[in-house]
């Protein structure tokens, strides 16, 4: 079965973990450098990116999780996790993984009490849907979001919201969402999370 490790320092770790587990892999709690090994992929889940950021920094983290992605291993982060791997947070000091060509706003959309929900097209899903959900768009969990401001040449756009707000992207191995989809009971972004990772490992093999 394919391990799959979640950042469990804070936030909203146990949904992914519950997902995971209803889609075929095995979740791994990762809070210190040696959790990594062994897995297929990680999950940067959401919560407050600077308290993750200086955990991280605390625990050893933000090397080996650099070197993960170095070799090529799937990375997914939401919310807090999609900031901590940017390469730029506009306005913000903050301890960063660094490993996407993204340029991200904290905090988009405003407080929480501005949080909110909205279906959004994904076509990159259409890969891993059963007959029943294509087409269907995703519904999407915004909670104190940030944005995506800018991708660099090499950053595969995934989503916008009907202003045109990117939220979703691809950079190689590397996959990230300003929003929450653990918080839904629609798993296609886990499964495609896992499809990158099997597509990863297929390669890896034959090379």
């Amino acid at each position: 079965m394919t391990r799959i490790g979640v950042l469990a320092l804070q936030g909203a770790f146990i949904e992914h973990l519950k997902i995971l587990s209803t889609v075929g892999a095995e979740g791994v709690e990762v809070r210190l450098p040696q959790d990594l090994t062994g897995l297929s992929g990680l999950i940067i889940p959401g919560g407050e990116s600077t308290t993750v950021g200086k955990l991280a920094v605390t625990y050893g983290l933000i090397g080996p999780i650099r070197e993960m992605a170095q070799h090529g291993k799937v990375i997914w982060g939401t919310c807090a996790g999609l900031i901590l791997m940017a390469r730029t947070v506009e306005g913000v000091e903050q301890p960063l993984l660094g490993m996407m060509d993204l340029v991200v706003r904290r905090n988009a959309f405003g407080r929480q009490v501005e949080s909110f929900e909205a279906d959004i097209s994904v076509p990159v899903l259409g890969a891993v849907s059963e007959p029943e959900e294509k087409n269907h768009p995703f519904h999407a969990v915004f909670i104190r979001a940030p944005l995506i401001a800018s991708v660099g040449d090499a950053v595969q756009i995934l989503s916008r919201l009907s202003d045109g707000s990117i939220v979703a992207a691809r950079d190689g191995n590397l996959l990230a969402t300003a929003f929450h989809p653990e918080l839904t009971g629609d798993t296609r972004f886990h499964r495609y999370f896992l499809q990158m990772v099997a597509e990863r490992e297929e390669a890896s093999r034959d090379t």
